[in-house]
């Protein structure tokens, strides 16, 4: 068993919170220090924002949990300043392919362009990916940055009010009171925010089981995401395998309904389905085993009054498609830049309503595809199952099927469309750079395009006029002025300007478009500010 998981990465110290008279109060409040709770500490406190993070644990997440890590996470992660160090430890893939009985019928790359700065994906266990947010909140800590985690810190009531959130805590020494003029609740899918505010979650359960197993095995695999439907080692159901750092290697097995769990995760039933799959002659141990169900939900809001939900307490995922983590950390990106803009009075408190919309709207995104893709994987119908079947017939010699095979959507960034703070479109250009947008990165000579666009409001020019900085109602928003007339911006013309001769992006702090036109237009982009900053 992994050592990582004995560490205590910020064991229980007393805070002076404890021993005072009245309760204190503070800016933020992060209920949980997984991914999605340490990345929006990390955001809040890299912009001068006090944030303290509670969490009834001192270590990592135990087990490997999500292993997936998307290109706009890490995108994120590099803002953050905690990106370089997951990518060197992770696993770098963008090839998959997918087996019908024991034929491969269909492959496919998730990255055959060129021109980012990070992979299409890496696979790296959820605890290392704490670990290096931890690392980062240590090295902003030691730079005087407002930001604290409580290990061992419980919360067991909470009580909401137009100004303030109060908090009773539980700790190994006793019971103490604090206050939060903001709350973000990142407690994870059974989250105990949600239940002490009486709320729920809405949606489907799917009616299938899936075991997953990390092994640790010495294997020539290829780098590779391998899906089979009806293999012969698991005959009417589905498998997974992927490979992580540290020789581990990620298999879901698809178990079906009516089981007993506790009988399947028992070591001596796990084992020979795992030599089934693998051969008798590889040796492996096991270093994790559970069972899961699908389960597409989400809150009917993200937003109550003073409390934020991101993350899997605001919402679930089958976890085909590596949509749960990647999503929350986009949950994450979206809500903190709005509410450092609030927390300054440079926004009113209704920008906050529009990360409940964009990021319902992504969940809403996540759970289509998400429940697609389980459709697919496990058809409820004779009916569904022989034209799945069919399907993955075709596709082994057929091109037109191989878009039909759905093994799990893989997550990429939602464009938020329609968005209240986005201005009607007002350039012929690309598609993928479309208000509502996320930027995709471009390579700039011996850079990358999106560091330059990280964590404010940017006038991006392409071979256009503007001038250096605007201002509109307390927001600034600097430019950065590029050119495409040499053969080294060749990806940004495709991804930004397209058929038009020149551009104009205001582009938001995360790194979404919120307008773009031909050409400055004073009045125009002043308007595209107050909209994006929720003033119109």
């Amino acid at each position: 068993m992994n050592k990582i998981f004995e560490v205590p990465l910020y064991a229980y110290e007393r805070s002076p919170d404890q021993d005072a008279p009245s309760p204190v109060r503070h800016k933020v409040i992060v209920i949980g220090a997984g991914p999605i709770g340490l990345a929006a500490a990390i955001d809040l406190a890299q912009q001068g924002i006090e944030v303290v993070v509670l969490d009834d644990n001192d270590k990592v997440s135990f087990g490997s949990r999500a292993i997936c890590f998307s290109q706009r996470t890490l995108d994120i992660a590099d803002r953050l300043g905690a990106g370089r160090p997951m990518v060197e430890k992770g696993v770098l893939w963008n090839a998959g392919k997918v087996y019908f009985d024991n034929r491969q019928v269909y492959e496919f790359d998730l990255q055959p362009d060129t021109g980012y700065a990070n992979p299409a994906f890496i696979n790296l266990q959820q605890y290392y990916f704490e670990n290096a947010l931890v690392d980062r909140v240590r090295e902003l800590q030691a730079e005087g940055a407002p930001l604290e985690i409580r290990g061992r810190n419980k919360v067991e009531a909470i009580g909401t009010h137009d100004t303030h959130v109060t908090l009773e805590v539980e700790t190994p020494e006793g019971p103490y009171n604090i206050e939060a003029d903001w709350l973000i609740a990142c407690d994870g899918a059974h989250s105990p925010t949600r239940r002490m505010l009486g709320l729920d979650f809405e949606g489907r359960v799917f009616e299938d089981n899936f075991l997953i197993a990390d092994v640790e095995m010495e294997a020539d695999f290829p780098t590779e995401r391998w899906f089979w439907f009806d293999p012969p080692f698991n005959r009417g159901q589905s498998a997974l395998l992927h490979k992580q750092p540290d020789n581990v290697w990620r298999i879901d097995l698809q178990l079906g309904w009516d089981i007993d769990k506790d009988h399947e995760q028992r070591p001596e039933n796990v084992i020979p389905r795992l030599r089934a799959m693998l051969g008798e002659d590889v040796k492996f141990e096991l270093e994790w085993v559970s069972i899961y169900t699908f389960q597409c939900r989400r809150m009917d809001r993200f937003r109550y009054g003073r409390v934020l939900f991101a993350g899997d307490s605001a919402h679930q995922v089958s976890p085909f498609g590596a949509r749960g983590a990647n999503s929350g950390m986009q949950d994450a990106d979206n809500l903190c830049w709005k509410l450092k803009l609030v927390i300054d009075g440079k926004a009113p408190e209704i920008l906050l309503d529009s990360y409940n919309r964009e990021r319902v709207q992504a969940a809403d995104e996540n759970i289509r595809m998400s429940t697609r893709s389980t459709d697919f994987i496990t058809p409820k119908s004779d009916m569904s199952r022989q034209f799945r079947d069919a399907v993955l017939d075709l596709s082994e010699q057929f091109e037109f099927a191989r878009p039909l095979v759905n093994s799990g959507r893989l997550s990429t960034p939602c464009t938020y469309e329609g968005s209240s703070l986005s201005s009607a479109d007002a350039l012929n250009g690309p598609d993928i750079t479309r208000p509502g947008a996320a930027c995709p990165d471009a390579p700039l000579g011996d850079d990358f395009l999106l560091p330059k666009l990280a964590g404010k409001f940017t006038l991006l020019t392409i071979d256009a006029d503007a001038p250096d900085r605007i201002e509109e109602d307390g927001i600034e928003a600097t430019r950065l002025a590029l050119s495409v007339k040499d053969d080294l911006t060749l990806e940004l013309k495709r991804r930004y300007l397209g058929d038009a001769d020149s551009a104009i992006y205001l582009i938001r702090p995360d790194q979404h478009v919120a307008a773009r036109r031909d050409s400055f237009e004073e009045n125009a982009f002043q308007q595209a500010i107050r909209r994006a900053t929720g003033k119109e």
